[in-house]
């Protein structure tokens, strides 16, 4: 599990611009970023343990939402090589040998792909692919319009890794004007200093910060 080093003046800074003391259920959806067997399991070419510490925080996030009458939202990191869905060429080396096989484990269908089996998804879930670091940006457009169809105004994100993909996709989120809250310890990157660092940014200029026990609290309020 990280150990989060959020300072309390950028705490302090952030709250005059994305504080967040309610949440609304019926207007919220709970973002759970590419937990996935690539990000997760052991042996996976981007396994990582602390995004494994994760999971029972992330499955209670989203029992918490679903109980609340929220919407959960699970994306999956998905390579393609069609067009428009493809990314540019220079950005993928394919005669790199730890290049090719990360492109690989990514391609839809693969068990890599695949939700990691302990994270607890319901029917009536969202599952969306999405090509890009944030979700906002896949051309295919899929968590904008799900989004849309519900007519959800905030988001909680959590999930991984925190500094890539849980960072972008709130980032593009509070400039969409959603309001975010980004779950602290229910998301995951390599290393302490790169998930602390991303809270950091997120809670200054784009985010509120809070721990999965205070989204819950919150939810239960309503």
């Amino acid at each position: 599990m990280h150990c989060i080093d959020l300072p309390d003046w950028a705490v302090e800074r952030g709250r005059a611009i994305n504080a967040f003391d309610a949440i609304d259920p019926a207007r919220t959806a709970l973002v759970a970023v590419d937990m996935q067997n690539v990000f997760l399991a052991p042996g996976e070419v981007f396994g990582n343990q602390h995004a494994l510490d994760i999971i029972p925080a992330v499955n209670r996030l989203a029992a918490a939402m679903r109980g609340a009458g929220g919407t959960v939202i699970w994306t999956r990191q998905t390579v393609s090589h069609a067009t428009p869905l493809a990314m540019p060429a220079w950005q993928y080396d394919l005669s790199i040998p730890h290049v090719r096989r990360a492109v690989e484990t990514m391609l839809a269908g693969t068990n890599s792909h695949a939700l990691h089996p302990a994270m607890a998804i319901a029917r009536e879930d969202v599952v969306l692919d999405k090509y890009r670091y944030s979700a906002f940006l896949c051309p295919a457009r899929a968590l904008a319009a799900a989004l849309e169809q519900r007519h959800i105004e905030m988001l909680v994100i959590a999930g991984t890794l925190t500094n890539v993909c849980c960072e972008s996709t709130a980032r593009d989120g509070n400039m969409l004007g959603y309001q975010v809250i980004m779950a602290s310890d229910a998301a995951a990157a390599v290393t302490d200093a790169e998930h602390s660092a991303a809270l950091l940014n997120l809670r200054l200029n784009f985010a509120d910060v809070r721990s999965t026990a205070e989204i819950c609290a919150m939810l239960e309020a309503r």
